[in-house]
């Protein structure tokens, strides 16, 4: 066993812990170490949609959401990586009154606070979505700034960064305890040695509840198995594809090379760390894509994934940092993201490093505190997937 120090400890290796890692490096933090498990956006990132939008109904989601594609508009230069970014749009399918109610009132917060998304009429989704059927459909909602990239390529963007800037990433180590002395935290124990330090951020997605516990902190996160499958070439695809979300059934598709990326929720999924691949939900996804694309039925599977997602109660992320007194020492967390993480790493990485350093975020994510849960103190975001 090794023993050695650092200023912060991160631990979790997906796009917020490196996008943390970078974030804190860049701003002169010294000794900032993440360690993972496994490898590098070996949890949740790397199985996701890739999906990239700020069309949320939270104004905290919009705002991060917004910020977050506007670093990966420029992602390029900083920190500098081809991360595949296609702005072809998101457009949410809506087929009853209600929905197309909320997401009126939801446009009109995201115009207020930059966001170019519209109403738009069936006639239009079908023009921007050919694919679509249209039975049903009373309107939808879109976004030209929303899109998707590759979630594998923005993790090694942060990571290569951070290394750069002095941030020592550390793979293939398992966190296996937390101490505290005093009220203080005194080191993260891993299964390769003791790391002294006095301020760890929790980024562990998924496996966040399990951290916490090491300091008597309940993150409310709960895995919830989400499964993803791509489709073989399409000859006659067309070139632009929108990110295309029927709302009511969840079901979504974007391009993906010469073929389609899909995916939906599966309401019988039990919760649980079920990591491996099931064909118990393709009945379900059968039935909304005969339902809203009919033509894909015909079209070959040529691989899929599952992955997790990271569960909170009102599916909105857990930002923050526990008060003096609530637990041992400096304890910060970014998790339960429900799906948003990846597309909100970037500026959640940048919440975290103001966090650290005491300064007011550029994002006000008081409203995501963990403690919300305790005063019932939900919110929940409606546009979720």
């Amino acid at each position: 066993m090794t023993s050695d120090s650092a200023e912060v400890v991160v631990i979790g290796g997906g796009v917020v812990g490196v996008s943390t890692a970078f974030h804190l490096a860049e701003a002169g933090v010294r000794d900032v170490v993440l360690v993972e498990r496994d490898g590098l956006g070996s949890g949740s990132t790397c199985k996701a949609a890739g999906g990239v939008r700020a069309q949320f109904s939270d104004e905290v989601n919009i705002r991060l959401g917004a910020r977050s594609l506007e670093a990966f508009g420029r992602f390029g230069d900083r920190p500098g990586q081809e991360i595949d970014l296609h702005r072809v749009g998101y457009l949410f399918l809506l087929s009853t009154p209600e929905d197309v109610a909320a997401a009126e009132r939801n446009v009109r917060l995201q115009n207020e606070l930059g966001v170019p998304s519209r109403m738009v009429d069936v006639a239009e989704a079908k023009a921007l979505s050919p694919l679509v059927s249209t039975d049903g459909l009373l309107a939808a909602t879109y976004s030209p700034d929303d899109g998707h990239c590759t979630p594998e390529s923005v993790v090694l963007g942060y990571a290569t960064a951070a290394r750069r800037l002095g941030a020592d990433l550390r793979t293939r180590t398992e966190v296996l305890d937390i101490e505290s002395s005093g009220g203080e935290i005194t080191a993260v124990v891993t299964d390769r040695g003791v790391i002294r330090t006095s301020a760890v951020v929790c980024a562990a997605g998924a496996w966040s509840r399990r951290v916490g516990g090491f300091v008597g902190v309940d993150l409310d996160v709960t895995p919830l198995r989400r499964q993803i499958v791509v489709t073989e070439p399409m000859p006659d695809l067309a070139p632009v594809v929108p990110f295309t979300i029927d709302f009511s059934s969840s079901f979504y598709f974007h391009r993906e090379g010469r073929g389609l990326l899909m995916g939906m929720s599966d309401p019988a999924q039990e919760p649980g760390f079920h990591l491996d691949r099931s064909d118990a939900w393709l009945p379900g996804l059968a039935a909304a894509i005969g339902a809203r694309a009919p033509s894909l039925l015909d079209v070959g599977i040529s691989t899929g994934w599952a992955g997790l997602y990271e569960e909170t109660p009102d599916r909105n992320a857990l930002i923050g940092e526990v008060p003096d007194g609530v637990a041992a020492g400096r304890f910060l967390y970014a998790t339960g993201f429900s799906g948003h993480g990846f597309l909100q790493g970037p500026a959640v990485g940048e919440v975290v490093r103001d966090l650290y350093l005491g300064r007011e975020p550029v994002v006000d994510v008081s409203t995501l505190d963990a403690a919300r849960f305790a005063s019932n103190g939900h919110r929940p975001e409606l546009n979720t997937v």
